[in-house]
């Protein structure tokens, strides 16, 4: 079987995600003989255009249909299902997401394969390394060659491809039988004007040190001086400083910016998998023997409410 490779777009609101980009980089060192992009929108139009910019993109399908206006893992799985089967896909890959994560799967369990999750490191076609236990040890598996291979790829392990190329956009009319028992209602989606979380090249995140919600305003402040993206350990979402989107670590956002800050983060084993491919990583705890500082490598003891003055007045 010839290693035609298929991936899912994930986008926003109009824009391609970083994150499709980053996938593509994953698919080239699998020795692929096409690499084809599927775009699933209502009007993928400008979509598939910053899809077909992308270095490496053989052709990129752009599926429109009136039900993927809000899309739902429900609905895209039988279309995307139907182009790995017409297309004669070797491999199915998509983002480690929230997006990918909910979607994958269902890919997986409708192709009737076993599913790899979460690429990091690519041996050959099919095999890989996945991190396990929270990101302290790694595994190889190989998949068999014989069937379709689903997988994920963990975003933070690969750089975004660049935007060089100009491939061919097809107009795809897919044969699927969408399921009537989902149904889109609302979207609740935390809306700001930092750097996106995932994609930031510099994260400030607090932790349960912060104390409260009001006191996060200073990590937002700061995070703002020095433009960067703002998350936050599970213990802080858990006591409500936060909304839970902003949550890194294991069972939240896994993250590579280049500079990363955390403020009152003790650092569990769940918030360290989340940071491991990040590559400066700041810490500030008043607490000298916290895990954090295991990691760090700039690591500050004291008060976070008397050092972070003290970095404010250093970058203004």
């Amino acid at each position: 079987m010839s290693n035609k490779i298929l991936i899912v777009a994930d986008y926003l609101n109009g824009e391609l995600n970083q994150s499709t980009a980053r996938a593509v980089t994953c698919a080239q060192q699998m020795t692929p003989t096409a690499i084809d992009v599927l775009v699933l929108c209502d009007d993928g139009a400008n979509i598939a255009a910053q899809a077909a910019k992308l270095d490496g993109v053989t052709k990129v399908l752009q599926a429109d249909n009136a039900a993927n206006a809000h899309p739902m893992a429900a609905t895209l799985t039988p279309q995307i299902v139907a182009a790995a089967q017409s297309g004669e896909y070797s491999h199915v890959l998509g983002p480690n997401t929230t997006y990918g994560k909910d979607l994958m799967p269902r890919v997986a369990a409708k192709l009737g394969v076993a599913m790899i999750t979460d690429i990091m490191a690519v041996h050959s076609a099919h095999e890989f390394d996945r991190p396990i236990y929270a990101g302290n040890a790694v595994i190889t598996v190989k998949a068999p060659e014989d069937q379709t291979l689903v997988a994920s790829v963990r975003c933070a392990s690969y750089p975004a491809a660049a935007e060089g190329g100009n491939a061919e956009i097809e107009t795809l009319s897919l044969d699927a039988e969408l399921p009537t028992h989902t149904r889109f209602v609302n979207l609740e989606q935390a809306k700001s004007d930092r750097p996106d979380l995932q994609t930031a090249p510099k994260v400030v995140s607090g932790g349960r040190g912060v104390g409260s919600e009001e006191n996060f305003k200073v990590i937002y402040d700061f995070a703002d001086k020095i433009g960067a993206g703002v998350g936050a350990s599970r213990a802080a979402v858990d006591a409500g400083f936060v909304p839970n989107d902003m949550q890194v670590g294991q069972t939240g956002k896994i993250i590579s910016p280049e500079l990363y800050m955390c403020f009152g983060i003790s650092g569990a084993i769940q918030h360290l998998a989340g940071i491991k491919d990040a590559g400066t990583i700041v810490a500030i705890n008043k607490d000298p023997e916290a895990p954090i500082f295991e990691v760090a490598d700039i690591g500050l003891v004291g008060d976070l409410f008397t050092i972070i003055p003290e970095l404010d007045a250093a970058v203004s």
